[in-house]
């Protein structure tokens, strides 16, 4: 019996334009990954091949689970230069070799599969001992904005409120259980978007901050991932 947390993950509840604004993605690239596109070649049309499978094709929706594989994909393309040709072998690769489908909602990355795919990547690129050293520091510290479950279900995503967010700074969670997986913060459950609506009022910071029963620093990161997204 699927449990609720598996449904809710799974759940076609976001737009393309949604999600890329909570994972820090451009929307056409995050639609590439998901739908593939065509570009021009010097003959004809070309196609690009979508990276990831979307909770639905028509209407162009995605899931929870479609939010951890942009954010583990963001990691690896814009953190660390991945190309999109090694993305697809190591994916590849974990499924026929590891059998392992779904490689990046798994929480196999932070252990041996992730080994796999860094060492797999290197080999590709001929990245150096060091290089690979730089990219796992980078791979993790995405990972470890990943909540597993018991089950070793992706459970919450802690966004990045702004570039160089430190690790343990976890002011806002997406839950697929939570307002519809949208983003809130952490302490209240009160969504980031309801905060940023009231400034955009002209309502003080305090005050927003004493309605929701929050102090004036997590008023702020709230206006600050909204606005960064």
């Amino acid at each position: 019996m699927r449990s609720l947390l598996d449904e809710a993950q799974n759940q076609a509840a976001y737009t393309v334009a949604e999600a890329a604004r909570y994972v820090r993605l451009p929307a056409a690239t995050l639609r590439s990954w998901m739908f593939g596109r065509k570009y021009p070649k010097a003959e004809g049309t070309g196609r690009f091949h979508p990276l990831l499978k979307p909770a639905s094709a028509r209407p162009p929706l995605l899931s929870f689970s479609n939010l951890i594989e942009a954010h583990v994909l963001r990691a690896l393309r814009n953190e660390h230069g991945v190309s999109v040709q090694a993305v697809r072998a190591s994916i590849k690769y974990a499924e026929r070799q590891l059998e392992i489908s779904r490689l990046l909602l798994r929480p196999e990355l932070r252990a041996g599969a992730g080994r796999v795919f860094l060492e797999r990547y290197g080999k590709l690129i001929e990245l150096s001992a060091s290089g690979q050293l730089a990219m796992r520091e980078v791979f993790d510290r995405h990972l470890a904005r990943i909540e597993w479950d018991s089950s070793d279900i992706p459970a919450r995503l802690f966004p990045f409120v702004s570039a160089g967010s430190p690790i343990d700074d976890r002011p806002i969670v997406i839950d697929p259980r939570i307002a519809f997986g949208r983003p809130v913060i952490l302490s209240t459950g009160v969504s980031t978007s309801a905060i940023v609506e009231r400034i955009d009022a002209d309502e003080s910071m305090e005050e927003v901050a004493a309605d929701y029963d929050l102090d004036v620093g997590e008023v702020t990161q709230a206006l600050v991932y909204e606005r960064a997204a």
